[in-house]
């Protein structure tokens, strides 16, 4: 069984190596959907009864693991020194520096390996992460599968 949630949250970034605008610093409002896989709980009388997993509980994992680091911050490419140094030179700037291009397919595989480790960690072999897929904006997404990421 699979069951999906969404969030969104607004962050700035930019592509260095990009031709073209999106070299330029610039935000989106990013829509996230985690897709979860695991068997319907049966057990008489518990909480989750009927459920894979309770949403609120997927959202709290997924805010506290990953939108709460993103929202509202700029997404960094660890070799855009320039970039970096500027965004360090605000005082309590909310900057985030990643090992990768912040392009929607790398935040999109980054995403998944956070939330990969997030769920393992809460719910060992009980359900696990599925699927991500990251709009950049209404008409521009990419989608990481598990059988994308080998594990």
């Amino acid at each position: 069984m699979l069951i999906t949630r969404k969030f969104e949250f607004d962050a700035g970034h930019r592509i260095s190596t990009h031709a073209s605008q999106c070299r330029n610093l610039h935000g989106h409002r990013y829509v996230l959907e985690v897709t979860l896989s695991g068997k319907i709980v049966n057990d008489e009388g518990v909480p989750e009864q009927g459920m894979v997993m309770d949403f609120s509980e997927v959202k709290s994992i997924v805010h506290t693991a990953l939108v709460d680091q993103w929202d509202h911050a700029f997404l960094v490419y660890i070799q855009d020194k320039p970039v970096i140094d500027f965004l360090l030179s605000i005082p309590d700037h909310k900057t985030v520096v990643l090992d990768l291009q912040p392009t929607a397919e790398n935040l999109a595989l980054i995403a998944f390996d956070i939330l990969d480790n997030a769920f393992r960690e809460h719910y060992k072999e009980q359900l696990q992460l599925d699927h991500v897929r990251l709009f950049e904006t209404p008409n521009c997404w990419a989608d990481v599968a598990r059988t994308d990421t080998g594990s």
